[in-house]
Parts: structure tokens; sequence; C-alpha cells
């Protein structure tokens, strides 16, 4: 099977023409399908490798270099091309200015492997000091209760007490 190529798009080339099998055929830009707007969070690829290297300050080699070493993971369209984020991109400048620093490689991924800890655990650090001041305040809610309990229960000791005394 070869293909055709044009301007258009591809279609299949086969020995035996059939209606509408390898001709080329020009699509209406208002049948293309809408493409998804920018991640609100920066998390969802993006741009392709040219954008994301043209947006990092480096080279393209560079790029898939440092994929290969595991410093950056773009995510991957059904087709196997590369997205880029913008945290991917944010990741790619803090490369570049290690590099920068005399950095190497090995020290690189080491480096940030120790910031995306320390990220995490602020993040944990953060929802452990709300969750702490939920507790404060439910254990506080539960002492006042605990208080009005203890008064109603020496009121009724004491009505009790005054039954038995007086009957």
């Amino acid at each position: 099977m070869y293909v055709r190529w044009c301007r258009f798009g591809i279609s299949p080339e086969t020995g035996r023409r059939q209606e509408g099998r390898g001709k080329f055929v020009a699509r209406n830009s208002s049948q293309r399908s809408t493409p998804a707007g920018p991640a609100s969070d920066g998390s969802t690829g993006v741009y392709g490798i040219t954008v994301a290297a043209e947006l990092a300050g480096m080279s393209v080699q560079a790029l898939r270099l440092y994929e290969r070493k595991g410093l950056v993971e773009p995510a991957r369209t059904g087709g196997g091309t590369r997205r880029y984020s913008d945290t991917d991109i944010a990741r790619l400048r803090r490369i570049g200015q290690l590099i920068g620093d005399g950095v190497n490689l090995t020290g690189i991924a080491r480096i940030l492997g120790l910031e995306d800890d320390n990220t995490a655990l602020h993040h944990d650090n953060s929802g452990l000091r709300t969750r702490n001041a939920d507790l404060k305040t439910s254990n506080a809610a539960l002492r006042a209760s605990n208080t009005a309990l203890e008064n109603d229960n020496t009121a009724l000791r004491a009505q009790h007490h005054d039954r038995r005394s007086t009957g």
C-alpha cells in the first residue's frame, strides 16, 4: 500500500481504484474538530516539542535527551507525539538554570527529585495543619458539650439525692 501526500491530507493508494479511495479531498475548515482549550491548571500537554523548546530556551535535541534521562515526562498523543504542559516548560527552564550553574544531569535528576519531594511534603504539611485546626475546633465543641452534660448530670444527681432525703 502506498500513501499519497498533499497539503490537504493523506489518502491510501491501492492497486484498484474504488470510489472515494485514493483521491484527495480538501477539508473544509468548518469540519475540523474544535481544539481543546489550554489547561487552567497548567498540567495538560498543549505544546509540541518545537514550541516547548523555544519557550524553554533550548534545543529540540536537548528536550529529547532530558526525556531519555527521565528529567521530564511530556504527555503523548495517541499517535505518540510529545505534548508539553506549562509545568513541563517550567521544569525545563529549571533544568536550564541548573545546567548554567554547572550541575551535571545526574545531579539535576537528584535536585529535581528532592525539590519534588519538598513540594509534596509542604503540600502534605499544609493539609495536616488544616486537619489539625479542624480537630481543635471539633475538640473544643466536644469539651463544651461534655461540660454541659456534666453540669446536667450534677443537677440530676442533686435532684435524685434530694428526693431520697425527703422521701
